[in-house]
């Protein structure tokens, strides 16, 4: 992936000395979660009609899953430490601080894959309540796991840590290390949808939560211990990296406190909070959280101002090992949690469609419940308004610097974000999973129109007009990021007029066409997964078409409108296909819902192939009026531009023009 050399350095090698710190927060927070198990959830698998196992495949489950979130945690922290919170050289090529975060996050990421590829045999033997020996032999394991979905995605999870392992140790440049730390946060995700928040009632709420929790999880505790093994180091740049830090750090608490405070009111009414194991479980964890909190406080006033007024990072390095042993004991609490169950009084038995959706669905959809029957999604709701107040941020900055701004794209921004939270928090939201119609309108909505009005508002504009430079010699920052991602390699393939197509109009076919859906269509993850893939697509499509933003590739007016006109036909002919088919899409689950207003599943599926084919028309007309009055104002500035040379007298065409007339006018020879 590079071929730059390892960083030389000189500083004292005190990297080992946060392995001690870890391995006893690790061994704490294991033998905290068996005491909670032991104390709180013995009586579990009697709760849930399940066999119960041996004692050592149960303290032994819960051990490996310890060690492999203690594992994700320094990955995830030390990548985005290496990435995001130390500057690189300026050839690209991780620095000194960098180098060291990366091979920690090589460390950790063997860990991660030790503890997920244990937790498959461990999940599999505590499901069929069987001594781990007896689901060892290849055929039974294989089998299990199979079979068990939360088996499957520890595999899964080992896979992708033994990626991140691999590219920790051949990768050296900061753009790479960008890639794998997205691809150690993927690593997160599997285990987090497949949990026992993804069953049930309200697991859509419970699972989206949850996702929320672990992944802040990882960035505030993993960062924390990255910055604590910088510190212990004596590399340079340590009162950047904690300022960086600990505004990441602020947000992730937030993210923590409110995802935990949503999964906890999902399992347990407030009754219940003080009166049984599960809830003092829920209460021991609020109050390690708050205690973070205060740390977390402690470490912004004290430790950063420290290193800025006094040049010494003592004060939070002290605060920060304090910290990360607080918050290791705090993964055992998580850890005895999730292998509680909740108490029987907080169980209500879920009708058919609630276990299948997480909510029940009581009536036909009209347009008056597909506007206000608001459920809202926690994910892409929450990052609507996300977007929205970061462009209106970006907007006022601009003012506050007397700087223009045009109406029209934070207009069209705000738009776009509107329709991102409509698409999956009104009743489209609610109704989408249900039924095919719907959901092609969610699908319509988020590919085709929140993407073009995003697009339309420049975002990537805005933040370099708005995020001033770092200047010369100082470390790059979110603007120079913005421009890395926009020249990146990455970048320049997927705006690719033949690959923006293919992916924008062949998720269509491949999506609902090769039985892809059948199976992705009972479980909650992969709609989430479905939702972004389409605004991803969307965006990418639009984004060199409309052309608001810079862009890798500059395309010419003429080949944008071609690019548009190609993909048109191809909507058209995937809505006639949905309509004269005469199998059902995702008949099993429909089937399974037996929704008494939807008994005709083969009309429905017609109505979403007409809706694909009616509605796609109408943002590809929007984007045909955008690309037209476009073109029309590039020729009018360049027609002005021409003028103005023509009337200065310094026009390289006037005077060609000028030189072949006198050419043609001289006799020949």
């Amino acid at each position: 992936m590079s071929q730059a050399s390892p960083p030389e350095t000189n500083a004292p090698r005190r990297a080992a000395g946060i392995a001690p710190l870890l391995i006893v927060g690790g061994l704490l927070a294991a033998v905290v979660a068996a005491a909670l198990v032991v104390l709180a959830g013995g009586n579990r698998y009697v709760i849930l009609g399940l066999p119960s196992p041996d004692a050592f495949t149960q303290h032994g489950l819960t051990v490996v899953r310890v060690l492999s979130e203690i594992g994700a945690v320094v990955t995830v922290g030390s990548l985005l430490f290496a990435a995001f919170l130390v500057p690189p050289r300026d050839t690209g090529a991780l620095d000194v601080g960098g180098y060291a975060a990366l091979r920690m996050a090589g460390w950790g990421s063997a860990a991660w894959f030790v503890g997920a590829l244990l937790s498959a045999p461990f999940t599999a033997a505590d499901a069929v309540g069987r001594p781990i020996g007896d689901v060892l032999p290849a055929d039974i394991l294989i089998t299990l796991i199979g079979t068990l979905s939360q088996a499957k995605a520890w595999l899964l999870t080992a896979a992708i840590a033994l990626l991140v392992l691999v590219g920790t140790r051949i990768v050296l440049t900061w753009g790479w290390t960008t890639v794998l730390f997205g691809l150690a946060l993927a690593g997160i995700v599997p285990v987090a949808v497949t949990g026992h928040s993804s069953s049930g009632g309200q697991h859509d709420l419970a699972t989206n939560s949850l996702l929320l929790h672990l992944l802040a999880a990882a960035l505030w505790v993993g960062g924390l211990v990255a910055l604590l093994a910088h510190g212990r180091r004596g590399h340079d740049h340590l009162g950047l990296a904690a300022s960086r830090f600990s505004r990441i750090a602020l947000v992730c608490w937030i993210v923590m406190a409110g995802s935990g405070v949503v999964n906890a009111l999902v399992r347990l009414p407030l009754s219940d909070l003080f009166s049984t194991s599960y809830g003092l479980l829920v209460v021991a964890k609020i109050v390690a959280l708050l205690v973070l909190g205060v740390f977390g406080y402690l470490q912004r006033e004290r430790g950063v101002k420290g290193i800025v007024e006094r040049g010494t990072g003592a004060a939070l390095l002290r605060l920060a090992a304090t910290e990360v042993l607080i918050m290791l004991v705090t993964f055992g609490i998580a850890a005895g949690l999730a292998r509680t169950p909740p108490p029987r009084t907080a169980y209500v038995e879920p009708g058919r469609v609630e276990l299948q959706l997480g909510y029940p669905i009581d009536a036909a959809p009209t347009a008056m419940r597909l506007i206000f029957d608001v459920r809202f999604d926690l994910i892409f709701g929450t990052l609507a308004i996300v977007m929205a107040a970061l462009y209106l941020r970006g907007v006022f900055r601009l003012r506050r610097q007397d700087i223009a701004w045009p109406v029209g794209r934070t207009i069209a921004w705000l738009a776009g974000c509107f329709v991102i939270l409509f698409a999956t928090s009104s009743g489209f939201g609610k109704y989408s999973p249900a039924m095919f119609s719907i959901h092609m309108q969610t699908h319509m909505m988020l590919s085709m129109l929140a993407p073009v009005l995003l697009v339309l508002g420049g975002p990537m504009t805005l933040a370099l007009r708005a995020i001033k430079p770092a200047g010369k010699g100082a470390p790059p920052g979110m603007r120079e990021w913005v421009l890395a991602f926009v020249h990146s390699p990455v970048s320049r393939a997927l705006t690719n007029p033949v690959v923006a197509l293919v992916l924008f109009v062949g998720s269509f076919y491949g999506l609902y066409l090769s039985g892809l859906f059948d199976s992705a269509v009972p479980e909650h993850w992969a709609h989430l997964l479905m939702n972004a893939h389409f605004l991803l697509v969307g965006y990418i499509f639009y984004w060199p078409v409309l052309g608001v933003d810079p862009s890798p590739r500059k395309l010419p007016y003429l080949a944008r409108l071609g690019l548009v006109f190609a993909s048109m036909p191809f909507h058209a002919f995937f809505g006639v296909i949905l309509m004269s088919m005469q199998t059902v899409v995702g008949q099993q689950f429909y089937r399974s819902l037996a929704l008494p207003w939807n008994t005709d599943l083969l009309a429905d599926q017609r109505l979403g192939g007409g809706i694909a084919w009616a509605s796609g028309e109408i943002p590809l007309l929007l984007v045909l009026i955008a690309l037209l009055v476009q073109w029309a104002r590039a020729d009018d500035r360049e027609a002005r531009r021409t003028d103005r040379r023509v009337d200065s007298g310094d026009s390289d065409d006037l005077d060609a023009y000028n030189a072949m007339l006198k050419q043609m006018a001289d006799p020949k020879p």
